[in-house]
């Protein structure tokens, strides 16, 4: 089965289906992502904390159906015309809960959209019920909109996670600091490339291994003694 970790990190972004680590967290997620074009309505929203995996999910699809990724906020009138051409992709739809005019192109866009056999795929951090989207119709359809959930992913997951993307930068730290820092980090991918990012920085800068205390030290924003 191809694995997941496919992050953007300054060596390599890789946010292709071949990167895709396959946990009970997002299952679910990419197998709707994987059933297209037969979602159905002709739409799809996925919902799950920062870091949780969305991006991912949301490039694999457009890789595999040539979808244009947009930002709700990036949302404006005239746009809709030309986004309407191919199949369209709307990230972090709850950012426009107080933006009327957002709302009323992406209604537009939904429309037109669904109208044309397109397909429109939407994320967001919470339950669409969450979204507070004032908007009524706007809000009715994406209630309407089946979703699927992308988990904040469990220990399993961040562990093989850690020690990919570690070894990305040939780094191999023991098993006993991946479990420190696991016991210390916030649960998101995001967190995860964020720590790694500053353990290679600090390696590199000091040039000294990732022991224990050197994670410690890191962790703490201190200078390691080892």
């Amino acid at each position: 089965m191809p694995q997941q970790l496919g992050f953007d990190l300054p060596s390599r972004t890789a946010l292709d289906r071949d990167a895709f680590f396959v946990a009970p967290c997002n299952a679910v997620a990419l197998g709707m992502i994987e059933t297209w074009p037969n979602w159905p309505g002709g739409k799809l929203i996925l919902t799950g904390p920062q870091g949780a995996g969305k991006t991912h999910l949301t490039h694999v699809w457009a890789q595999t159906s040539g979808a244009t990724i947009i930002s709700a906020a990036d949302l404006v009138g005239g746009m809709v015309p030309e986004l309407a051409q191919n199949h369209v992709a709307v990230e972090d739809v709850p950012d426009i809960a107080g933006n009327v005019d957002a709302q009323n192109t992406l209604f537009h866009l939904h429309n037109l959209l669904l109208a044309e056999g397109r397909n429109l795929l939407l994320t967001g951090t919470k339950a669409v019920t969450d979204w507070s989207i004032t908007l009524p119709d706007l809000d009715s359809r994406l209630r309407g909109t089946t979703a699927a959930a992308v988990d904040a992913p469990d220990d399993t997951l961040l562990s093989a996670l850690l020690v990919k993307l570690l070894g990305d930068r040939q780094l191999a730290p023991k098993p006993e600091v991946i479990s420190y820092l696991l016991d210390r980090m916030d649960r998101s991918f995001a967190a995860a490339i964020d720590l790694v990012e500053r353990l290679d920085a600090a390696s590199l800068a000091q040039q000294k291994p990732i022991t224990r205390p050197f994670a410690a030290a890191v962790l703490d924003k201190d200078t390691p003694d080892t």
